[in-house]
């Protein structure tokens, strides 16, 4: 019979406001719940320290005081160039650094007894000046002719021989401060809000794919790339074995830290119109609400405004209803906690 209900079935439950079926969804409870935003990238690693160790004056090799691959010291020699000319030419500004030293010192006495004038003196003086200006030139070349390492580090191949003539800007090796491996990487912009220096970072490279980096964040750039609307971070990765090399593609996985956040299936969503809806049921009845949505995690979403801890929304059968829709509810198995 029309309208009649099956044995030990409630008309009300079973048929709509407006005559049509009670229709079978699935839903699942809004809870408040920990939410840790974590974004995957990659980037590329770099040396804590990084310079092509070259020579300031065009110079010949003498001496190569280091092997390639070596651990070297800030200060430790690693190549000697030609000094003969050099020194001639420091031996003969202090040659005539001594003579105004002399010259200067007689003349005060001079200038004592009234026998010399203030502009000879002055004159006497500048001279001397002058020597001694050129004698710490000298010795700065000189300085310039042994190349020493300028922090602690792993040279790079050897790429001059004794003998060889070499100009400024000549490679002759490469010095590498490792100890610290720096990953530079890019974040979209839509993370900035979980962005901050001391954020713990995990990172594998596929050439060591048992390997797991833990490092933190140590600083972030200062701009926003407008045109990947992305923004460049910098983490610190310890490297005490030496294993990681700069140049290395690496993925890497940054986790914010966590927060209470009101969480419903994304499944339960409804975009329409460049805005958000979700299908509540209230005592087996769907309404129809806008909400404002933040955060992500697979499958999950953060519910801004819009919608209360404990209620009810629509995750399958959303095309299905509309708003005074009755349905019949299937509670979706909360996801573990995180």
């Amino acid at each position: 019979m029309v309208g009649c209900s099956g044995p030990g079935e409630d008309p009300a439950n079973s048929v709509s406001t407006d005559g049509a079926p009670a229709v079978s969804v699935l839903s699942a409870v809004a809870t408040t719940r920990l939410l840790a935003i974590e974004v995957e990238a990659v980037g590329t690693a770099r040396a804590k320290e990084s310079v092509d160790v070259t020579s300031k004056t065009t110079n010949t090799v003498v001496a190569i005081r280091f092997r390639e691959g070596d651990t070297v010291r800030r200060g430790e020699v690693l190549v000697e160039l030609d000094s003969a000319e050099v020194r001639a030419d420091l031996e003969e500004a202090e040659a005539a650094l001594a003579e105004s030293e002399n010259q200067f010192k007689r003349s005060r006495d001079l200038y004592t007894q009234q026998a010399l004038s203030v502009s000879q003196l002055d004159q006497i003086e500048a001279t001397l000046k002058g020597n001694r200006a050129r004698v710490s030139a000298a010795r700065a070349r000189l300085a310039d002719t042994v190349i020493r390492a300028s922090f602690d580090g792993r040279t790079g191949f050897r790429r001059v021989s004794v003998g060889s003539l070499v100009d400024p800007g000549t490679v002759i090796t490469t010095l590498d401060d490792t100890s610290i491996i720096n990953l530079d990487f890019t974040v979209p912009e839509t993370y900035i809000f979980m962005l901050q220096r001391g954020l713990t970072v995990t990172a594998r490279t596929a050439g060591l794919p048992d390997r797991v980096f833990k490092g933190i964040v140590s600083n972030l750039g200062s701009r926003v790339d407008p045109v990947t609307r992305s923004i460049t971070v910098r983490a610190e990765i310890p490297n005490k074995e030496g294993v990681l090399r700069p140049g290395m593609f690496m993925t890497v996985a940054l986790q914010g830290e966590p927060k209470p956040a009101l969480l419903v299936p994304e499944a339960a969503l409804v975009p329409e119109q460049g805005k958000t809806f979700v299908f509540v049921v209230n005592d087996d009845i769907v309404e129809r609400r806008e909400v404002r949505i933040g955060r992500r995690r697979p499958g999950e979403v953060e519910i801004l405004e819009g919608l209360r801890e404990q209620e009810h929304v629509v995750v399958e059968g959303t095309q299905n209803v509309r708003e005074g829709t009755r349905v019949r509810e299937e509670l979706q198995s909360l996801p573990a906690s995180s």
